[in-house]
């Protein structure tokens, strides 16, 4: 047994299915190492080493396990460093396996050498590790499997390709080896008691309380509603915690922040008390202000409890756990006017969102196609945005419930992990429907390749449904309003320009299904045919780029700064001016008066 051959079978103890990657000479003795194990844990090959490491990211945010990706020495290496970023800023356990250059040509600037310790001592700062003899294999990668997933994070294991080619020789019960064993085991962190009395103390004094859950809140879905219901409390969602809590409670306000809601907004600015379960949420600027309420956090990292907000009491535990203990000491509070008052925004602010998605647009409202989209939606579906606008119409549009899940790149926001995302989601969970909703410049920037890798392995999934809806606007669109808000400049055609690609006919090409849609009316029909089709299917949305991302706490100024761009500097786009102080004025506007 070569080292390469012990490394797949220590994966497959660890009950690691699929591993993503892309093939290169420096881990071709893991390759040959994969055909004598008959492709066991299965190599899913990605078309390029970022998608891979995004497709592992996908894989563990939809399956809660360690997602596993492996590149070659390198630049094959180098270009899993996105992917890996994005895992380690929304705190999702990945494990990277990457060759390296022979031992005996270290240090002689010897070709795709590079000095990978130094490199990923950042993205796997909490463990990287080179193999150098065959008796450092077991606890290296278990320490890397177990940290990764334990602490969230990224864990890198690089492996010199004559390292792979050597004989495998167990660690020895010897001075200076290190056995190891399998498993991670199941607990649960709580606080102690004096905490859990201090934060009630403050819960109970609150009379407006506003509560803000996210993705570590995702196994407490009970808890936080009965939570919720005691303290009269209205929920706000992070939007890596969307999936978190269902749209459909009343007292749920939607996402918070950039991409967030007016509900969100406005309960976060009107409220007294705060309490934060299991999120680290960045934006200080959309809580209430400094001094005018008290606030509790719950958080299971540590290294993550008492950021963002001056709290009074910061809770280390598992957020399900710490809440059921919590629970005793809360008293249900007698005044509904608080909780109706969320409600009754809550209710206006979906009103408004049909409103909006109906404006009237030139081909089509990008509103619309994901406003659309939400009726139709399975209640198993698995939902991926890429970065940019399209973040917007999943953020404010789609109403989580029942089992759905939803996820995008929350902290690194970086642009193409929609496509990559949701084949990942399909290999986690292959029963069920995947959709992604992207741009034009993600979809050319990455999406357009992955097709190819969801022709080549979607006849293996139960349910071959992956639907990738192409916000075809031909504008960097995101990029494009920020520069007329923020700077009060034109829309600079040779940056954000994009081609108009057929993206429907390439993946029909590839033996996929595709439709182009130029009229409103055809959009719900495709979502139908799109959810009905027996293998991935795109559809080609031709969308207005006249329509503003605008967000809830956009200030008149800066609705005149982008108007003002568009009148002074951009082509053709009159309307601009009308669509966006139309769907801003909406926002304000009670009733269902126009």
């Amino acid at each position: 047994m070569k080292v390469a051959d012990y490394l797949l079978q220590r994966l497959r103890e660890w009950e690691v299915e699929y591993v993503f990657a892309y093939p290169g000479d420096g881990i071709n003795g893991l390759l040959a190492a994969w055909g004598r194990a008959e492709d066991q844990p299965r190599f899913v090959q990605a078309r390029h080493e970022e998608m891979a490491a995004f497709q592992a990211v996908g894989f563990a945010k939809f399956s809660g396990r360690a997602g596993v990706c492996a590149a070659t020495s390198g630049p094959g290496a180098i270009h899993l460093l996105n992917g890996l970023y994005d895992a380690k800023l929304d705190h999702v356990p990945v494990v990277a396996i990457v060759g390296q250059t022979d031992r005996t040509a270290m240090g002689g600037s010897y070709q795709q050498e590079v000095d990978l310790l130094s490199l990923y001592k950042d993205v796997a700062s909490e463990f990287c590790e080179m193999v150098t003899v065959p008796e450092q294999l077991p606890n290296v990668l278990d320490r890397a499997m177990r940290i990764a997933t334990t602490r969230r994070t990224v864990t890198a294991l690089i492996i010199p390709a004559d390292v792979q080619e050597l004989d495998y020789e167990p660690p020895a019960h010897a001075f200076k080896q290190v056995p190891s064993s399998l498993g991670i085991p199941h607990y649960a962190p709580v606080p102690a008691d004096d905490d859990l009395a201090r934060a009630a103390e403050i819960l109970n004094a609150g009379e407006k309380v506003a509560m803000l859950v996210g993705q570590g809140a995702r196994g407490a879905r009970a808890e936080v509603e009965q939570v919720a219901d005691l303290l009269g409390a209205g929920v706000a969602k992070a939007l890596l915690g969307k999936d978190a809590l269902p749209d459909t409670l009343p007292f749920v306000t939607g996402s918070i922040g950039l991409l967030g809601t007016r509900p969100s907004y406005e309960m976060m600015r009107d409220c007294d008390t705060l309490l934060v379960v299991g999120s680290s949420f960045p934006y200080s600027n959309f809580l209430p202000d400094f001094g005018k309420a008290r606030a509790v956090q719950i958080d299971l990292d540590p290294s993550m409890i008492g950021l963002r907000y001056p709290f009074e009491v910061n809770i280390v535990g598992d957020a399900a756990e710490s809440l059921r203990r919590l629970i005793p000491h809360l008293e249900a509070k007698s005044d509904g006017a608080w909780r109706k008052t969320i409600e009754d925004n809550s209710a206006r602010w979906w009103e408004v969102m049909r409103r909006r998605a109906e404006v009237a647009a030139d081909p089509i409202n990008p509103e619309y196609v994901v406003h659309a989209l939400d009726a139709l939606l399975p209640e198993d579906a698995m939902i991926a945005a890429d970065s940019g606008s399209s973040a917007n119409w999943y953020a404010r549009h789609l109403r989580m419930r029942g089992g759905m899940r939803g996820s995008l790149s929350g902290t690194l926001a970086t642009m193409g992990p929609g496509v990559p995302y949701v084949i990942g989601a399909k290999f986690a969970h292959p029963d069920r429907p995947a959709i992604a909703i992207v741009g034009d410049g993600a979809m050319q920037m990455n999406g357009l390749a992955e097709l190819i890798t969801a022709a080549k392995y979607y006849r293996e999934w139960s349910d071959p449904r992956l639907v990738v809806a192409v916000l075809n606007n031909q504008d960097l669109n995101q990029v494009t309003w920020e520069m007329r808000a923020m700077q009060g400049a034109p829309q600079f055609e040779p940056s954000q320009s994009l081609p108009d690609i057929p993206y429907a006919d390439i993946a029909r090409s590839f033996g996929l299904d595709g439709v182009r849609v130029e009229r409103p009316e055809d959009v719900a029909p495709a979502w139908t045919r799109a959810l009905a089709a027996d293998r991935p299917f795109v559809i080609d949305f031709r969308t207005d780029p006249a329509v503003p991302p605008i967000p809830p706490h956009a200030t008149w100024d800066q609705i005149k700064a982008a108007a003002l761009s568009v009148l002074h500097g951009d082509s053709d786009r009159g309307s601009v001016v009308r669509q966006g102080l139309k769907a801003k004025v909406q926002e304000f506007l009670p009733g269902s008066g126009s």
